[in-house]
């Protein structure tokens, strides 16, 4: 049993990683992009925001499909296009071109990021699902970490274009560890998923107050990660003067952090439960995030406090995002593909709006992105704290024993 648990980890983690890889193994090049196709900056950041945009669209449909139709045909489908995709944008002539496939790329690595979190609500539930979620994020981080260190030694080697290659071989991989895994919606199920009922799913979801704040947490969250993600190869490689290869060490660090202290989630919520384990995660986690900016608002300026502060909120995200998501899971196994969709829509679009909104405000300095991260910090305390007040717990709640 215990075998299985973590081959499904492995699996569902490397699966989940491969989007991912094709954002963070490119953020060291963002800056040689905008040189090599005379694009300025806002021109090279669309081409990640885009990405997201991507993201956010494709897991609607990814996650109702595979309800419908089982798992792991959309998977293959996903990587098929994710593969094309990588190749236009490794020959790109220009800026909108590289665009444009950048986005069909996003609509492919969505797959890979909404279908495993409903895999994981077929096989188990409550601290189990807890369990395997984290280990899912403990293989999944193996992006943010090694990613744009190897980009930047990618980048060295054969230029930003080698970039997008490498993700492709990724594709490949994906393709080769897909054939492991079993399928988990049985027919039975997938009769009763239809176009009227994802209709009807998403229409129940969007009335369920109490999974739209859980989502709203996540979804602020990590929108956090997100307004770091696309504002740090400028601030760190610009303005603190850090090479590729240091910033991706700086960045790796944070990622780090993050999947790190996820790993506790499982023994936390056991111990605590799972409301009292968000509550008291994102209380730590707003309190970090709204220090560092008064830090820098009252003139500090300075990337080893940065990294401080980031470090030890960014740690305290890694014990929410998880979380939210079990238990706004928890309710809606029967749909639980389009309820994972759902999840994922809400965050990207978060995150894409976000990274727009702090992009438009940079101004050579760390502050406007310090400001995007203690906002998103703060919308998430309130959201935790309306969401999950009641001194008696919602039925989701609770942890449940899991099975297979």
């Amino acid at each position: 049993m215990e075998t299985r648990f973590l081959r499904n980890a492995i699996t569902l983690g490397l699966l989940s990683a491969i989007g991912p890889f094709a954002i963070d193994m490119y953020l060291p090049a963002l800056p040689d992009i905008g040189r090599s196709l005379h694009a300025d900056t806002g021109a090279v950041q669309m081409s990640l925001t885009v990405f997201f945009i991507a993201l956010s669209l494709g897991q609607s449909i990814y996650g109702p499909l595979s309800d419908m139709i089982g798992r792991k045909a959309p998977l293959y489908l996903g990587l098929a296009l994710f593969s094309i995709s990588s190749i236009g944008c490794a020959l790109a002539p220009s800026v909108g071109v590289l665009i444009a496939f950048r986005f069909l790329q996003g609509i492919g690595a969505c797959a890979g990021m909404v279908i495993p979190r409903a895999i994981v609500r077929d096989l188990h539930t409550g601290v189990d699902a807890t369990r395997l979620m984290s280990l899912l994020m403990l293989v999944f981080s193996i992006s943010p970490i090694l990613a744009p260190l190897t980009g930047s030694f990618v980048i060295q080697l054969g230029g930003w274009r080698a970039v997008f290659w490498a993700v492709l071989i990724a594709a490949v991989v994906g393709w080769a560890i897909l054939g492991t895994l079993s399928e988990t919606r049985p027919p039975a199920e997938r009769a009763r998923s239809t176009i009227r009922g994802a209709v009807a799913a998403y229409g129940l979801l969007l009335r369920d107050r109490h999974f739209l704040g859980l989502a709203f947490i996540g979804a602020f969250g990590i929108s956090s990660f997100f307004v770091y993600l696309s504002n740090s190869p400028f601030v760190l490689i610009e303005h603190y003067h850090l090479s590729p290869r240091l910033y991706s060490v700086y960045f790796s660090v944070n990622a780090a952090s993050f999947f790190a202290v996820a790993q506790f989630t499982g023994w936390l919520a056991a111990r605590f439960g799972l409301r009292r384990l968000v509550r008291g995660a994102v209380i730590i986690y707003a309190t970090v995030m709204l220090a560092l900016l008064a830090v820098f608002a009252s003139g500090v300026d300075n990337l080893y406090v940065l990294a401080a502060f980031l470090f030890v909120g960014y740690g305290c995200l890694g014990l929410v995002i998880p979380t939210t998501g079990v238990l706004a899971l928890e309710e809606h196994g029967e749909i639980a593909g389009t309820a994972s969709a759902l999840i994922g829509t809400i965050q990207f679009v978060t995150g894409a709006v976000l990274m727009l909104l702090v992009g438009s405000f940079l101004n050579g300095t760390a502050l406007p992105m310090i400001a995007g991260i203690a906002g998103c910090a703060a919308v998430a305390l309130v959201l935790a704290q309306t969401t999950l007040r009641s001194s008696v717990p919602h039925p989701s709640a609770e942890p449940a024993t899991g099975c297979e």
